[in-house]
């Protein structure tokens, strides 16, 4: 096999590419939560795709499906028309994933990524309710285009909007000041002043579980009191769960286990089970209020999603599944918090909720030193927070127990000699 000349990234592609640069290697090959290179190195996945990935690469009964219908010349791009792969994806979501939940909504098909999903979100809410703006939380991430990101915290991604980015209002997240501070006691307390300063909003959008912004969880509580605010004051609830849903968190939706029903529901990166392009808009069917092609997309009909997001919802036809990744969720807590204890020159903070887990390192780059190391030894994975302070941990959420121990035993070995240079420096 011929090896690709590394020089071609290096002086032909925009210099706005990341990833390679915290993975220096070409990519040739992937299964399961394995990667490998050009040279054969071998590599565990403790990045999903950034998520995009939930059940590893190549899911082989995906797999089987997707090559099925291309064979059978299956229909590939559809725009909205009605298409037999999308009555199958509509069917089998609502019998599988919404019935048993008890959740009545209606599926929109926006563009096939993350911050398509956050933007029909956002411009449904304001539709609905006819007001203009809306409340976000810091540190939260919702995408890159300019809607979306108008309610992300991240100061240097804000910035590469280019104009001012308006119609938001930032309220502090659960925890972000202290344990002991009442962040929505705060938020409420702007709604009910007419000398506040902010209007009532349209929408409040948040993760249960922030993933880009650094691991932070909102306790089941914090998220009812939303909730219990949102219908006070006549505000929709979007939740973000592109990143946290899909069984990331330990169930399907990142929101059940508080036992909340968001208004409006973002879905994208591992919706389709295989990394292909797919999102999906979930709201209320009284807040159904779109006119005919009013929010559409040229790829809305991604018809290879549909085919390989339907197989994967088989994962979900009983609780075992949910079982399994709770197992493997406790595992890899009790070995993150094992590596804070035995490792104090961490300084570390073990956060996360599930499979969406890391420690944030009170030293700084000290997690990209960790995350850099473990590339060396064959483990990917990325980190997050404002300061990059944060190394994080996305195996597939069906990753085996060898695969979790293989990873864990990288991440020891990373960590451990990166202490051992400290303490001979």
């Amino acid at each position: 096999m011929s090896q690709t000349d590394m020089n071609i990234f290096e002086t032909l592609e925009s210099e706005v590419r990341s990833y390679c640069r915290s993975f220096p290697t070409v990519f040739t090959k992937a299964k399961g939560y394995k990667m490998w290179d050009e040279d054969g190195k071998e590599y565990i996945d403790f990045f999903s795709g950034a998520g995009a990935l939930n059940y590893g690469h190549n899911d082989p009964k995906l797999k089987a499906k997707l090559i099925e219908y291309i064979q059978n010349d299956g229909i590939t791009h559809s725009l909205d028309k009605a298409t037999t792969a999308k009555g199958a994806f509509i069917k089998s979501f609502n019998d599988v994933i919404l019935k048993p939940r008890k959740l009545d909504y209606k599926i929109m098909f926006p563009g096939p990524t993350g911050t398509n999903t956050v933007e029909s979100a956002l411009k449904l809410a304001r539709k609905v309710t006819g007001r203009t703006d809306v409340i976000s939380f810091t540190n939260g991430f919702h995408g890159m285009t300019i809607g979306s990101l108008s309610v992300t915290g991240n100061a240097s991604k804000r910035k590469g909007a280019g104009i001012p980015l308006q119609n938001t209002v930032t309220m502090p997240y659960d925890n972000f000041v202290n344990e002991d501070s009442n962040t929505l006691q705060y938020l409420e307390r702007f709604l009910e002043d007419n000398g506040s300063g902010v209007d009532i909003p349209a929408a409040m959008i948040v993760e249960t579980v922030q993933g880009e912004g650094g691991i932070n969880v909102a306790r089941f509580e914090w998220l009812r009191k939303l909730e219990s605010i949102c219908k006070r004051w006549g505000i929709l609830l979007i939740i973000d769960d592109v990143q946290a849903g899909v069984g990331r968190t330990g169930t399907f939706f990142s929101f059940e286990e508080a036992g909340i029903t968001p208004d409006i529901v973002c879905l994208s990166k591992s919706l389709s089970g295989y990394g292909v392009p797919f999102a999906i808009t979930l709201f209320r069917p009284d807040l159904d209020v779109w006119s005919p092609g009013e929010h559409n997309g040229t790829f809305r009909g991604n018809n290879h999603a549909f085919v390989t997001a339907t197989a994967a919802l088989d994962y979900w036809k009983d609780d075992s599944f949910e079982k399994e990744i709770k197992k493997k969720s406790k595992m890899t807590l009790d070995f993150l918090k094992e590596i804070a204890d035995k490792y104090p020159e961490l300084k570390g903070e073990v956060r996360g909720r599930g499979l969406m887990v890391g420690i944030a390192c009170g030293e700084e780059e000290l997690a990209s030193k960790v995350a850099a190391e473990a590339f060396t030894r064959g483990l990917i994975m990325e980190t997050s927070g404002p300061k990059d302070e944060v190394f994080k941990l996305f195996p597939p959420v069906n990753i085996d127990e060898e695969g979790l121990k293989k990873g864990f035993e990288i991440i020891e070995e990373s960590v451990k000699s990166l202490v051992k240079e400290a303490v001979t420096n």
